[in-house]
């Protein structure tokens, strides 16, 4: 089963040079830059003063930001899984694998994605600058930890929720609590519903010898995400405690909750079709949970 989806959007509106570019960078599929985008918008509103709107400046850079960092991602993790990719079935069309880039041509794209990144970086406060600098190495290592480790989904944790520590930095040129429980969480959110999303390929990987986190839970997969959703939501208790938030900031929190728990119990980790419906209904925990910490402002 192919991650590219003949006849779509892209096939029937951009330039035919475009499309192979528009996929590596996965404009096609934008759940994943929606994961990788709310920790920062949750942190942005989060540090916002008392009766006050999230930057609105702010969240439109983090919203570029998340699309153009994400491609980089996307980027830098195909010209180094190419040999992998062309190997499983999910992957085997994306544009390297199939030839419709080449790698020179990757790495030209990477490059422009990254200067963009850097000017988007650099129009923010000092600490924003530093944190945005110090995330380099994580980008450039976690393409390698599904060499090398079971726990890949960790360091796609510590990458995808790094926008909760740059997004309060920039706002308050600084860190907080409230930050790190953040983060903290999202790292926990993370490793559950990048679990889900490694369980469509965990056949293609046993074979080709890439580890996940599906592969090393197998058959205990579900008491597993009770346990990695259980703890994002007490972390993210801790940051809205931390933070001084109010009822509707729990009440989102409570429904992000029911969200959660309804994927551990229902996901069916044998049908990757249905691992992919799961994964990408995390975008409505989100949403939850960013709408509760804007309204807590305002209570």
């Amino acid at each position: 089963m192919s991650d590219i989806r003949g006849g779509d959007l892209t096939d029937r509106w951009a330039p035919p040079a475009w499309r192979p570019y528009i996929r590596l960078v996965r404009l096609d599929r934008p759940i994943g830059t929606w994961l990788l985008l709310f920790p920062g918008w949750w942190a942005i509103a989060m540090a916002a003063p008392e009766a006050h709107w999230p930057d609105w400046r702010l969240m439109a850079l983090f919203g570029i930001g998340a699309i153009v960092m994400r491609g980089a991602g996307c980027t830098l993790n195909d010209i180094l899984d190419r040999d992998f990719d062309a190997r499983v079935a999910r992957t085997a069309t994306r544009p390297i694998p199939s030839g419709a880039v080449s790698v020179r041509q990757a790495l030209w794209f990477l490059a422009a994605q990254l200067v963009i990144g850097a000017a988007i970086l650099f129009s923010m406060s000092g600490t924003a600058i530093l944190l945005g600098i110090g995330v380099l190495a994580l980008i450039a290592t976690y393409p390698l930890m599904k060499r090398i480790t079971y726990w890949p989904q960790f360091f796609l944790g510590l990458n995808f929720n790094w926008g909760a520590l740059l997004g309060w930095a920039a706002v308050t040129d600084g860190l907080a609590w409230p930050a790190a429980f953040l983060y903290a969480g999202g790292i926990a959110w993370t490793l559950g519903y990048d679990t889900i999303y490694a369980h469509q390929d965990k056949e293609d990987d046993a074979l080709i010898g890439v580890k996940s986190s599906a592969l090393a839970l197998g058959a205990r997969t579900r008491p597993f995400l009770y346990l990695f959703y259980g703890l994002a939501l007490v972390l993210w208790v801790a940051a809205g405690g931390t933070a001084g938030l109010g009822l509707p900031y729990y009440v989102g929190l409570a429904l992000a909750a029911a969200q959660l728990m309804w994927q551990a119990a229902a996901v069916d980790t044998d049908d990757p079709g249905d691992c992919l419906a799961k994964f990408k209904s995390n975008r409505w925990a989100a949403w939850a949970l960013l709408i509760g910490i804007v309204l807590s402002k305002w209570a």
